[in-house]
């Protein structure tokens, strides 16, 4: 999460939510929660730091039995919505894990979704018991309400971004299918979305769970494409036989005589970080039917301690005639940005053609 979203949570923001809570708890001491929030650490804080600085300090002021915290919370819920609200559920998960809470914390994640999400608060529940959670996720699946349905997948999502690690789904997604089955043909976009997001999670760590589930899925409805054709994205780009093939790509290493020409240059051989080079290439399509081509560039980038991360980027995904010479140009810019920090250091640029390499060129990023 960018660091600059943390200033969200300024002195307004919690001038105005704690006068709300203070409407609906009358004991609430406002000027204490403030002080204790913004301390001394306040503002080297990172954003999810935040979160739970705010939510731990909305404990020492709440009722101390959970049940009349939560009401309190009840009280005031419809007008906290929104990403600046997720330290609702995370209250949850923060001091209703006890077994005699169970039934309270699964309706409050229930009812707080919809107002921000619980994607991230669930996540301890499924640490402890991941049946017992999952059994609640598959009802929670078959919500009327779009967000709670979004919450049954992107809340088990093996390998959410910014969230607690599942390993127990990344060694096996098993308690995860049924889950996915269901909201196969959601009507919800929102929802399909998620339901593709952890596909591609469980892809990363379980390939032919995916292509399996894939093969059963395959032509049931223009939603269950979509959603597998997002879902198999990571197979299909790092070149994946079976994901390819399901999708009608050419399967580049059996047939080595379809590309006959390919370079990729850049017009740059050293730039400042910040700037921008352009990237060119060229193709030639050998003589026959017409191929489905996935043509793509990947930069190895140089990061911290000299490790190398690769990152792909899409030129062009079409059909193809036979005997055909395909040209392109692309900028790339080499700007700092909230998901990803430049190194100086020589980085190779390749074409990649159905995830298989073609040519390659080098830019050396100096720092500015």
């Amino acid at each position: 999460m960018a660091d600059a979203l943390k200033d969200i949570y300024n002195i307004d923001f919690l001038d105005n939510f704690a006068s709300l809570v203070k409407k609906a708890y009358a004991s609430f001491d406002i000027e204490v929660f403030k002080g204790k929030i913004m301390d001394e650490t306040w503002e080297e804080l990172p954003l999810r730091a935040r979160m739970i600085k705010i939510t731990r300090m909305l404990g020492e002021q709440l009722p101390s039995k959970y049940e009349e915290a939560i009401q309190v919370l009840y009280q005031i819920d419809e007008y906290c919505t929104g990403f600046s609200y997720l330290f609702f559920p995370d209250f949850v998960a923060e001091f209703g894990q006890a077994e005699e809470h169970w039934e309270i914390s699964m309706k409050a994640l229930e009812r707080f979704t919809s107002r921000s999400s619980s994607e991230f608060a669930i996540r301890p529940f499924i640490l402890r018991n991941p049946e017992r959670v999952m059994e609640q996720m598959l009802l929670w699946s078959k919500h009327s309400n779009e967000h709670v349905r979004r919450l049954s997948s992107e809340g088990c999502r093996p390998r959410l971004p910014w969230g607690v690690s599942l390993p127990v789904f990344k060694k096996d997604p098993t308690l995860v299918l049924p889950i996915l089955e269901q909201l196969k043909e959601d009507s919800s976009l929102y929802v399909r979305k998620s339901v593709a997001n952890n596909l591609n999670d469980i892809a990363k760590d379980n390939p032919m769970v995916v292509i399996n589930l894939a093969h059963k899925w395959i032509g049931k409805s223009e939603y269950t494409d979509w959603i597998l054709r997002q879902g198999l994205r990571t197979l299909i780009r790092s070149g994946n036989s079976d994901a390819l093939k399901l999708f009608g790509y050419k399967i580049l290493e059996m047939d080595n005589t379809l590309i006959a020409n390919a370079s990729i240059s850049v017009d740059q051989e050293e730039i400042k970080i910040g700037d921008s080079c352009q990237i060119s290439y060229e193709l030639d399509i050998s003589q026959g039917e017409k191929t489905h081509l996935r043509i793509e560039y990947a930069i190895d980038f140089v990061k911290a301690r000299d490790k190398i991360s690769r990152k792909l980027f899409l030129l062009s995904d079409k059909m193809v005639p036979g005997g055909t010479h395909l040209t392109g140009k692309k900028n790339h810019s080499f700007a700092d940005l909230t998901t990803r920090r430049h190194y100086s250091g020589l980085h190779r640029i390749v074409l990649l053609v159905n995830g298989q390499e073609y040519g390659e060129a080098y830019i050396n990023l100096v720092a500015i």
